[in-house]
C-alpha cells in the first residue's frame, strides 16, 4: 500500500541565516539610521522593534524577502499585534508555526475524505498525517489538492512510499 506524510516542519538554520540578513541590511540602510530598528531570534519567534510604526513595516519587509529568499514559507510566520514599548518605540513578535495541530489535523483529514477517492485513508500521527492508498496516482491528486487548498500553515509532503 503506497503512503506519504504531511508535515509542517521551519528549516531554522535558514530562519536564522535570513534574520541575520536582515539585521544587517537595516544596519547598513540609510533610511534606517537612527531608528533603532533591530530584529531578534528567539526560540519560537522573532521580534521586531523600531522608532515608529513605519519602520516596523519596513522592517518587516526586509525580513520577509530574506525568508522568500531562503525558501522559508511565509505561512509560517504568525504575526502579533503592534505593541508600544519603552522610550517610544513600537514592538512586533512574529511566532514561528511549526507542527501540524489537532485542530488543523482534523481540518486536513476532513478536507482528504471530501476529495471523493475511493480508497483514500489519512490517520494523524503525532503532528503529522499519513495517507494511505493502494493507488499512487490517487495519493498524487491528493497532495496536489492539499497543494491548493485553503491551509494557513507550511505543508511539505515526505516519505512517499509505493
Amino acid at each position: 500500500m503506497a503512503s506519504f506524510d504531511v508535515v509542517s516542519q521551519i528549516d531554522m538554520q535558514e530562519v536564522r541565516n535570513a534574520v541575520d540578513q536582515a539585521s544587517r541590511e537595516i544596519v547598513n540602510r540609510y533610511d534606517f539610521k537612527n531608528t533603532n530598528t533591530s530584529i531578534d531570534l528567539g526560540e519560537d519567534s522573532i521580534t521586531i522593534s523600531s522608532v515608529s510604526a513605519d519602520r516596523l513595516a519596513a522592517a518587516r519587509v526586509v525580513l520577509e524577502e530574506k525568508l522568500v529568499r531562503r525558501k522559508v514559507s511565509l505561512k509560517a510566520l504568525d504575526y502579533g499585534d503592534e505593541q508600544d514599548a519603552a522610550g517610544g518605540t513600537v514592538r512586533q513578535e512574529v511566532r514561528l508555526k511549526a507542527g501540524i495541530s489537532s485542530d488543523d489535523a482534523r481540518s486536513l483529514n476532513k478536507f482528504i475524505k471530501s476529495l471523493g477517492l475511493k480508497g483514500v485513508q489519512s490517520q494523524t500521527q503525532g503532528d503529522q498525517l499519513r495517507v494511505n492508498s493502494k493507488k499512487r496516482d490517487d495519493l498524487q491528486s491528493v497532495i496536489a489538492a492539499v497543494k491548493e487548498g485553503p491551509f494557513e500553515l507550511p505543508l511539505q509532503f515526505e516519505n512517499f512510499r509505493d
